[in-house]
């Protein structure tokens, strides 16, 4: 089973910019979509981003669209979480997952391996 390991994750101030970053094992990276998630503290966890296996299919939950982008480098075993403009309320753990093998597009469903996630603050 693949891993995911996250990180970039850190204190900032609102309206700057992170980007984090999700890098998984094996050889079969490039055959999963991938989504990120966040978990705010004392709130349910929710999908934010997540692309196909080869990087064309891209959605975003409407609270980030237009200020985060998602990217992936297969050659790299890793997808990225570009965040510009944040907002206290983007705070939370990241988590980033992998979907269901050969899935052609992307979803917050049917997830597999899971990261443990990396911290994002957003606070002055």
């Amino acid at each position: 089973q693949m891993q995911l390991v996250e990180s970039g994750g850190k204190l900032v101030l609102p309206g700057e910019s992170l980007r984090l970053s999700c890098v998984g094992t094996g050889r079969t990276f490039d055959s999963y979509p991938i989504a990120w998630f966040r978990q705010a503290p004392g709130k349910e966890q929710e999908g934010v981003s997540c692309t196909s296996k080869d990087g064309k299919w891209l959605t975003y939950a409407a609270p980030v669209k237009g200020r985060f982008t998602i990217s992936r480098d297969n050659a790299r075993n890793t997808v990225y979480l570009h965040m510009n403009g944040l907002l206290p309320e983007d705070s939370g753990v990241y988590y980033c997952a992998a979907g269901r093998m050969d899935d052609s597009r992307c979803s917050y469903s049917d997830m597999g391996s899971w990261g443990k996630g990396t911290l994002v603050t957003v606070s002055a």
